[in-house]
């Protein structure tokens, strides 16, 4: 539609009228480039530069004709648009546009950047914004689970204040699992139901759980989260037919596993609501989550914060007198995930 809304000054400084903008959804991103979606088609784009750039105004005379620059400050971003994100464009006479506003954003998910040295500034990578939830994809076996990186999936979700839902993949696999690493796969399962993380088994070969992972894809923008090799291709395909292909299509132009994603894109699923995908990621660190309110993150953990007998000092690691520590050795809350906890603080 187009835009009806008044720009910042410093976007309105060129003559031109906000009739001119319109609003749009981005679709698609590939190193500076990007599609948004106006009113049913799609528009190639670039950024204006003023993006990557935050003003910093002093106080206004009420005199003053228009306020003055005072000082411009990098936004430290690899890049400040994010898929999902609802922006506004200037239409440009070859057809296509610039982007020159990003609207007030209701969630967004994120990860650091890689450091090339120990000691290095990492800056936030945006991964997707203004989604209705995150699915963490998970095969039951090849490859082997990696709980602490579902944890740290799961923490990155209650963070940014976006539900998360678990979807386990390949549980045909576990056919041929011994009696005491399926009874351990199980186990692990039960106690992300415990916690209130709705969890879903899926099988592409024999179509386990597809029916519940389409309810719970419908109608949402969902972002898919997961490492290479999960089965992710196979079981999109039985979503959709197709669906697979052209997201692995995707990812193997960026190269799978790669820390760092050129190419993202959002595809509409038939069923009604759009699918977000990330190429497998080896890494996932947390962005912007202090030590102090790491605990505000799991959720089994929340009601006992601030019951320590150090209060909101405690570090719930060997302090005496500590309500966490006390709640996992009563089995209130679960050991492996009290460990996870300690393993992310320190990496925080």
């Amino acid at each position: 539609m187009t835009a009806s809304h008044n720009l910042p000054d410093s976007l309105k400084d060129d003559g031109t009228s906000t009739a001119e903008y319109q609003e749009g959804v981005v679709y698609r991103k590939n190193i500076g480039n990007y599609v948004v979606c106006v009113d049913g088609h799609f528009v190639a784009c670039e950024m204006s530069s003023r993006l990557r750039k935050r003003l910093i105004y002093p106080t206004a005379s009420p005199h003053s004709l228009r306020p003055v620059v005072r000082q411009v400050k990098a936004i430290e971003h690899t890049d400040p648009i994010a898929i999902g994100d609802h922006v506004r464009i200037l239409r440009t006479s070859d057809g296509s546009g610039l982007i020159v506003q990003i609207m007030p954003r209701r969630n967004w998910l994120s990860r650091p950047t890689a450091t090339p040295m120990p000691g290095a500034h990492a800056f936030e990578q945006l991964i997707a914004a203004n989604v209705d939830q995150i699915v963490a994809v998970f095969a039951a076996a090849r490859p082997t689970p990696k709980w602490g990186l579902l944890d740290r999936y799961l923490v990155s979700a209650e963070s940014a204040g976006i539900p998360a839902l678990i979807c386990l993949t390949k549980l045909d696999l576990t056919q041929n699992a011994s009696p005491k690493d399926y009874a351990e796969l199980m186990s692990v399962i039960e106690e992300y139901r415990q916690i209130g993380y709705p969890l879903i088994l899926t099988s592409s070969i024999s179509g386990q759980g597809v029916d519940e992972l389409k309810a719970a894809l419908k109608g949402r923008t969902s972002v898919l989260i997961g490492k290479s090799g999960v089965g992710k291709t196979s079981l999109l395909n039985t979503v959709q037919p197709g669906l697979g292909m052209r997201i692995g299509e995707v990812n193997r132009a960026t190269g799978k596993g790669r820390h760092t994603t050129a190419h993202l894109e959002m595809f509409p699923l038939s069923i009604g609501g759009a699918l977000i995908d990330t190429p497998g990621m080896r890494e996932f660190g947390l962005w912007g989550i202090g030590n102090d309110d790491l605990a505000l993150y799991f959720p089994e953990m929340r009601a006992y914060i601030g019951q320590c007998k150090f209060g909101l000092d405690c570090q719930h690691d060997e302090e005496p007198g500590c309500a966490i520590r006390n709640a996992v050795l009563t089995g209130r809350i679960a050991p492996r995930r009290y460990q996870s906890y300690l393993a992310l603080k320190i990496n925080a």
